[in-house]
Parts: structure tokens; C-alpha cells; sequence
């Protein structure tokens, strides 16, 4: 054997061989030596090997390499990839074909494309992904870890040994590959990487694993999806949807904590999806939005600090048990949303942080890639691998998932390089503003991409500035985003409402205020959970007054926010008015809805979801101002709104009254002469109120009122709304 093969046995051993296919496999000897091939393996614990069990391997001294030399005819016998025999310490016989009998794996093109950061099926080549080459079946491994010395493959299979499966790196474009026969689905397996700088070894899960072990182990897991889909009715129906002009009404779900079983235990995707859709369905909702359900090692971030992009946490099943979720609510007519995380990820050294032992996926600069307040990294979205790993992945959960769209977290934290920061924190952009160039540009490419890869698919943003246009389309300048929610709204509204009623007339532009801005936007108007955390309180604890007051404030919410222009959103037990703040770890309290006052809630708010869906007023201009007028906003004084609600074919009435004072004889002008029907009243005595109102039926006057041909005098109930509509 001559120096060199013995300097790469050396640093093989070392765990230093950048290479392992200039060692291993097969190998053409030089013309002078009497065979012609010398096929290598290397067998850590190994006492004894043999190839094809036919040829026995010999040990060169002092090492894991096991060598045989074979003549042209010996060698042409053999199969094009070859297996190896051999016996452990312990007397266990094993039989594997070699991986280091196959050619390189991933074509030109996929490197090309990725380098370039525009494989949007990229998942489909690195990570693990079953497959069969040349009639052997196994798991194609590819990673990306430019700084690395070394790359293996370890896991159960190996004993996590890393030099039982060093892989192939794929020149400058920092890939590493290897195909390893004979693993199943379920093998847990991990990559152990050398830094080319430092010499540290470290493992780390796999960026791209489609599934991981529950916490507090890290481990990826190969799977395998095998579900059969049902849903193609509910995807052809979406593709040419006019959502924008139908009703999207969410349902804000943290799956860990809607419902647990008898034992306190997390309920497994499938038995979710039943109880879940039946309610949804009875309550009138959409559409579900899940908070992020991407694998996280820490329940208490509630999955907003995620380590497996790829993978559908275990806490709740397989991938193909979520597959089962999102085909049933599909089956069922709900659409599913999936909260997810480009903006930040934590720390975690097992996962994504200095993936290679260096800042890959995150700048090196904490001015440029650290979260201080969270604890988290920023990714480097000027980094081409890096966009496509993110790009591919959001098209990962809408293709293989058959997800309805995203809602996309902490989007002002990528869009401004201040973010949270003070003076000398940060790093201006090359014209020395505050804005975060490569951010936009990965935002306005992924919204690209998804509208036109998956049309129908909602990509939402959760943006808490006046950033413009968010929601209109990259090609006028915009970001893309279908929707952004109206955190502006939300804000003024709630303030408001937590004010004494005394008070209230001196702050009546915070309810009117949002109309003007309310159509630069397609807004959605969100009640999410970052509103009832964190010593905030729940809803209806928040709301001022005795008990009967705050429960009255929490219905006048309730109809304030389903009655103004925009797509809809309420986090989950929030429509049975609960006391206390939502908690993770525990179950809604779903005893709370036996009660009289909360069962009256949640049917005021499940009638007024089915009246969204059911009135074309209430949805089909939300983001038109000819959907909307002021019948009156002036009436501070008495603390009294009115509007009205169109659609091509309809109007409706909408009446406000925030004092828990009755307004007898209140007299508001009407759009045309008629009977007019009181449809909702948020003071029935069903909702839990006082049934104060007028009957159920109101009868024009011609008296013009309020620039209106038209009025009624009418009772406003106290803390309470009507919605009228002429029949």
C-alpha cells in the first residue's frame, strides 16, 4: 500500500479526510502491480470483514481500513455495488452494500440552482430522502456546511460513530452527500461535523429533516410520507377563489392546549382534527390558523422558536398524522393557515446556530444577527442558500402539506435594521438607512413565488408599523403579502375599551380613527394571543365595570370587530370569555362555556360568525371603502357609532352604544324606507344581556336624519350593538 493511501488512512482516522471516496471503494492499481483493483471499506468496531462473502478483507496495521486486491476478472464478477460482511466485537454478523460504491448523487444543476438560491424543490434533494438507486434501496443524505473539515452521517445504524459514514463533499458549493443502503423510516440519524478552522467536531440535527424525535431529544428521524390525499375538490376550488370578496374568518388554534385528553396528555393530530372541525364548523369560523407546530425543543415558545423548519412536531404525531389534520379540515370545508418563523431562530447548538461552526445561516455580526429581547438569531438574507432554504421551505408546507397559506411572524423585525435597538446597535444599509435591504428582497421573492407556485395560497404578515404596502403586489413595489394584520386597530381599539365608560367620549377617535387608513390595506383584524399573555389579562378581564359590565364590554368587542371592514381572527377560548389568561400548559377551561354569562358569549360570537359568512355586507368589500359609510362617528357625547355595511345587493345597519346607559328614543338615520328587522342584539337575554331592545322589528319614518332620506327612533341597549336589516 503505497505513502499516500496510508497519509489518507491517516487522516481518516484523525477524522480529517475531506474526501472519503479517495479512500474508500473501489480503486484502479497501478499497471506494474499484479491485481489490478483494491476495493477498501472501514469498519471502526470491526473484528473481521468480507467482501460479497467471498473475499476476505485484510487490516492495515493500526487502523479501521480493511483492503482486498482483486484481479480485472475477479473484479468484473463482482455486482456494480458491492456488499460487505462483517462481524463486531460482540459476535454480531452484518451485511451492507457499500456506500462508497455510488457516484455522486446530486446533479450540476441542483448545486447550480442552489448556490444561486432559486431550487425551490430543494428539500427534495438534501436532508434524507428515501430513494433507489440502481435497484438498491436506501437514504440519500445531503447537507450544506461549507466550513466543514469533515461531514458523517451518524445515528443509530452506526452506533453514531463518525467515521463509520463520512460523506462526499461537492466542491465549492459547500454540499456534502452520501447514499447509505438498507435504512428504514424511523432510523434516528444526526450529522457529525469537523470545523475546517478550529478542528471542533459537533453533531447537529439536520436542517432539512422532514420529521424529529420528541423533545427533549434532537434527533432527525427518516420518514417516508405515505398518505393517501382526498382534498383535490377543496384545492381546485381554491386555485380560483375570489377570497377577497368572501368571508375568511380564523380561528387561532395553539394545538398543545385546545384540548388535552382525560389524562392531561396532548391529543394526537388525528383525534384534534375531530373534535376540532366539529367545532369550528358549529362555531362558524373559515378558517384555522395553528400557531407555529414546526419542531421546537421549548413548549414555552409556544413554537416561535423553531429548530426543524422541515418538520411537523412530534409533540403531536407524525407527518402524516398533520396530513391527516389538514385533509380532514379540508374534507370539511375549513381551511388551515400555519404561523411561521422567518424572521428568527434560537440558539439551540444542536440545531440551526453556527450550523458548521460558523455564522452559516445567521450574520456573524450581533449588530446584524442577534435578537437581544428574544435570545435568537437573525438569518442572513442576503445569503442565497439561505433564502432558498427558507423560500422552499414556506412552498414545502403549501405543496406537501396542502397548507392554505402562511401568517408570517415578526415581519417589522426583519424590515428594519433598528429593530429594537438603540444608537450604535446596528449597521445602516449601504445608502445608511434604517432599512433591511435583503429582507425586503427575500419578502417581495417569497410572496413572488408562492402566488404564482400555489395560487390561491394567503400569505399573511404580521407587521406592526406603518411600512407601505404591504399588501400590494411586488411588480407596484409592494411586499407581496396577500393580507397584513391591522395591529393599529387592534391597539386603539383595545385601549379604548379598557377605559372607564366615563372616560370614553374623550377618546371616540381611537374607534373611528383606523377608517382612514382601513383600505391602503387588505387588512385582516386580529384578536390574536399575543393579547391575552403576559400579564395582560384575558379579553373580558381587561374590560372595565362589574361583572354584568365586562361581560357586556366583551360582547360589544365581539361585534365591533366582526362588524368593521376586514378578514377576521380570534385566538382560541377567547370566544367563551375565560377570566384568566391563556396558559400553554393547560386546557382551555372548557367548563367555563356551561356557565350561563360564558355560554352566552360564545353564542353571541358564534351567531356572529355565521352572520359574517351568511351576509354578503359583512364581507364582500372588506377591503373596498364602497363597502362601508359613517352613518354618524360624531357622537362622542354619548359615546354612540353607526355605520352601514354594503354589498352589491345589501346594506346593513350597524348601531354601537359604549356606556352602560340605555339610549331611549334614539333616533338614526336609515338608507331607505322599509321595516327593518333587528338581526343581532348583543343585550338578548340568550347572549347573557338585559333584553333591552325594540321588539325585533323597527318601522321607518319619513324624517330625514343624518344625511339619510329616511330615520327610526330606536332603543339602544346599554354596553350593547344592533344590526339591522330591511326586509
Amino acid at each position: 500500500m503505497n505513502s499516500h493511501t496510508l497519509a489518507l488512512i491517516e487522516r481518516m482516522q484523525q477524522g480529517r479526510l475531506h474526501d472519503p471516496f479517495e479512500l474508500l471503494g473501489a480503486h484502479p492499481q497501478a499497471p506494474a502491480l499484479s491485481a489490478n483493483w483494491q476495493i477498501r471499506a472501514w469498519s471502526p468496531t470491526a473484528v473481521e470483514v468480507t467482501l460479497e462473502g467471498r473475499y476476505p478483507m485484510q487490516r492495515v496495521a493500526n487502523s479501521a481500513c480493511f483492503y482486498v486486491d482483486l484481479t480485472e476478472s475477479q473484479y468484473a464478477e463482482l455486482p456494480p455495488h458491492y456488499a460487505l460482511n462483517w462481524v463486531e466485537i460482540d459476535g454480531a454478523e452484518h451485511r451492507m452494500v457499500s456506500p462508497y460504491s455510488f457516484e455522486p448523487l446530486l446533479g450540476e444543476l441542483d448545486l447550480h440552482l442552489f448556490a444561486e438560491g432559486h431550487h425551490w424543490q430543494i428539500y427534495q434533494h438534501m436532508g434524507a430522502n428515501i430513494t433507489c438507486i440502481d435497484g438498491v434501496e436506501g437514504v440519500q443524505f445531503a447537507v450544506w456546511a461549507p466550513s466543514a473539515e469533515r461531514v458523517s452521517v451518524v445515528g443509530d445504524f452506526n452506533g453514531w460513530h463518525g467515521l463509520r459514514h463520512p460523506m462526499r463533499c461537492r466542491g465549492s458549493s459547500g454540499v456534502w452527500e452520501l447514499f447509505i443502503p438498507g435504512l428504514q423510516p424511523g432510523d434516528n440519524y444526526k450529522f457529525e461535523i469537523r470545523n475546517n478552522q478550529t478542528g471542533a467536531v459537533f453533531t447537529k440535527t439536520d436542517p432539512y429533516a422532514k420529521a424529529m424525535e420528541l423533545r427533549p431529544h434532537t434527533a432527525s428521524i427518516i420518514c417516508n410520507p405515505d398518505f393517501d390525499w382526498a382534498d383535490q375538490a377543496w384545492l381546485e376550488k381554491r386555485q380560483t377563489a375570489d377570497w377577497q370578496h368572501q368571508p375568511i374568518n380564523i380561528y387561532e388554534v395553539h394545538l398543545g392546549s385546545w384540548q388535552k385528553d382525560d389524562q392531561g396528555q396532548f391529543l394526537n393530530y388525528r383525534e384534534i382534527a375531530h373534535r376540532l372541525v366539529d367545532y369550528v364548523q358549529w362555531m362558524g369560523y373559515t378558517h384555522i390558523e395553528l400557531l407555529p407546530i414546526t419542531e421546537h425543543p421549548f413548549d414555552g415558545s409556544w413554537g416561535y422558536q423553531t429548530s426543524g423548519y422541515y418538520a411537523p412536531t412530534s409533540r403531536f404525531g407524525t407527518p402524516d398524522d398533520f396530513r391527516y389534520f389538514v385533509n380532514h379540515c379540508h374534507q370539511h370545508g375549513i381551511g388551515v393557515f400555519l404561523d411561521w418563523v422567518p424572521a428568527h431562530f434560537p440558539k439551540d447548538s444542536f440545531a440551526l446556530a453556527r450550523f458548521d461552526g460558523t455564522a452559516l445561516y445567521e450574520h456573524q455580526d450581533p449588530r446584524l444577527g442577534e435578537h437581544k429581547d428574544w435570545g435568537t438569531y437573525i438569518f442572513n438574507f442576503g445569503r442565497n442558500e439561505v433564502r432558498n432554504f427558507l423560500i422552499a421551505n414556506a412552498l414545502y408546507w403549501l405543496e406537501e402539506f396542502h397548507l392554505d397559506g402562511l401568517r408570517v411572524d415578526a415581519v417589522a423585525s426583519m424590515l428594519y435594521l433598528d429593530y429594537s435597538r438603540n444608537a450604535g446597535e446596528w449597521i445602516p444599509n449601504i445608502h445608511g438607512g434604517r432599512e433591511n435591504l435583503d429582507a425586503i428582497a427575500f419578502m417581495q421573492q417569497l410572496n413572488a413565488e408562492i402566488h404564482s407556485r400555489q395560487p390561491g395560497a394567503l400569505v399573511m404578515a404580521e407587521e406592526s408599523t406603518s411600512w407601505p404596502m404591504v399588501s400590494r403586489p411586488t411588480w407596484m413595489g409592494g411586499l407581496g403579502f396577500s393580507m397584513k394584520w391591522n395591529m393599529g386597530w387592534m391597539n386603539d381599539t383595545l385601549d379604548y375599551f379598557e377605559k372607564d365608560t366615563i372616560y370614553r367620549p374623550y377618546h371616540h377617535n381611537q374607534l373611528t380613527f383606523s377608517q382612514i387608513y382601513a383600505y391602503s390595506e387588505n387588512f385582516v383584524m386580529p384578536l390574536s394571543h399575543d393579547e391575552v399573555v403576559h400579564m395582560k389579562g384575558s379579553l373580558v378581564s381587561k374590560m372595565p365595570g362589574d361583572t354584568w359590565q365586562k361581560m357586556a364590554n366583551f360582547r360589544l368587542l365581539m361585534g365591533y370587530q366582526l362588524l368593521n371592514p376586514g378578514k377576521k381572527l380570534l385566538f382560541m377560548g377567547c370566544e367563551f370569555a375565560p377570566w384568566t389568561e391563556w396558559n400553554e400548559d393547560e386546557s382551555l377551561p372548557w367548563d367555563l362555556a356551561e356557565q350561563p354569562m360564558h355560554r352566552g358569549a360564545q353564542l353571541l360570537v358564534r351567531d356572529m360568525n355565521h352572520l359574517y359568512q351568511a351576509q354578503a355586507a359583512l364581507h364582500q368589500y372588506d377591503f373596498d371603502a364602497k363597502g362601508f359609510s359613517w352613518i354618524d362617528c360624531h357622537d362622542h357625547a354619548q359615546s354612540i357609532l353607526s355605520f352601514e355595511r354594503h354589498s352589491d345587493n345589501e346594506t346593513l345597519v350597524c348601531i354601537f352604544n359604549f356606556t352602560p346607559v340605555p339610549r331611549y328614543g334614539y333616533r338614526i338615520g336609515l338608507p331607505e324606507a322599509g321595516c327593518y328587522q333587528e338581526v343581532i342584539n348583543s343585550d338578548s337575554e340568550i347572549y347573557g344581556g338585559s333584553n333591552l331592545g325594540n321588539a325585533g322589528r323597527l318601522y321607518s319614518e319619513p324624517q330625514p336624519w343624518m344625511n339619510r332620506p329616511v330615520s327610526v327612533q330606536m332603543t339602544l341597549p346599554p354596553l350593547g350593538f344592533l344590526v339591522l336589516k330591511k326586509v
